[in-house]
């Protein structure tokens, strides 16, 4: 089974990173510039959590204040299932579902290696579908019915 620590090593570098003072308007316009349905929070390069557009959508939006006057930390999720990079993903996935957790951080030591998503385990998963795919379609050629 494949590790966390190969997922993360092929996922791109993580720039989706937001300050815990920043504006919740701010925030999510960088989450539509980078495309990106989380941000990653950290202060003196501490993890601090993340802030998700499930937050915003479900938290922030009923708050009766403009989102141009609430900050990042009001907001943001604090407590997130932990993963080492050592952990295989289907390990991943049954935290994933115990917590009823979309994220989920990823340490070593004590030392903050990143975050990974339900949508990284659904791409690793739809990844080696395709290579599946395609090894039976090489074994299969020409029309699939039969004269």
């Amino acid at each position: 089974m494949e590790k966390v620590a190969e997922v993360l090593d092929r996922k791109y570098p993580q720039f989706n990173t937001v300050s815990p003072d920043c504006f919740v308007s701010d925030a999510l316009y960088q989450m539509a510039c980078e495309n990106v349905d989380h941000l990653i929070v950290l202060e003196n390069d501490k993890f601090m959590g993340v802030l998700t557009d499930h937050d915003i959508a479900s938290k922030v939006l009923f708050d009766d204040r403009p989102l141009k006057s609430i900050r990042v930390k009001e907001f943001m999720t604090r407590t997130l299932p932990v993963a080492t990079s050592q952990d295989s993903l289907e390990h991943c996935m049954q935290l994933m579902e115990r917590f009823n957790a979309r994220h989920l951080a990823i340490y070593d030591n004590f030392l903050f290696k990143g975050v990974l998503s339900s949508y990284d385990l659904i791409q690793e998963a739809l990844s080696k579908r395709k290579s599946i795919f395609e090894e039976e379609g090489a074994i299969r050629q020409g029309y699939p019915w039969n004269y």
